[in-house]
């Protein structure tokens, strides 16, 4: 089952690449991601199929992995404007918050929700 990891990394020039290159030697694929800084630091959010693999290589490779989320997945059947809110909106409608969204391989969005069990009954994954 694909889980978003968040991964720190210093913010300097080849980071994000040894980031990858370290999953790469892993065997571990990146199926979503996203990231940003803050201060002298960025914040990535991965999401990879095997979690503990990807975990053990980065922590090996001195990035800190403080974090590991079970996630939605969530296809998006048309690309086009509107789907993110009719999405957000049945969610919403069912009591549940989303903390972290971004867009995955595949047309399928990631979300990281406060109830997994009520969010799949929302949009009827079940």
């Amino acid at each position: 089952m694909p889980k978003d990891l968040t991964v720190i990394v210093r913010n300097q020039p080849g980071e994000l690449a040894r980031m990858g290159e370290t999953l790469g030697r892993a065997g571990v694929n990146i199926e979503g991601m996203c990231g940003m800084t803050v201060g002298d630091r960025g914040i990535i959010h991965v999401l990879v199929d095997d979690a503990t693999a990807a975990s053990l290589a980065l922590e090996e490779d001195d990035f800190p992995v403080p974090e590991e989320t079970e996630v939605l997945l969530v296809s998006v059947e048309e690309d086009r404007p509107g789907q993110l809110g009719k999405i957000a909106r049945k969610l919403a409608d069912a009591g549940v918050n989303i903390y972290l969204s971004y867009p995955a391989t595949d047309s399928r969005l990631v979300l990281a929700v406060s109830s997994l069990s009520k969010a799949r009954a929302a949009l009827q994954l079940e």
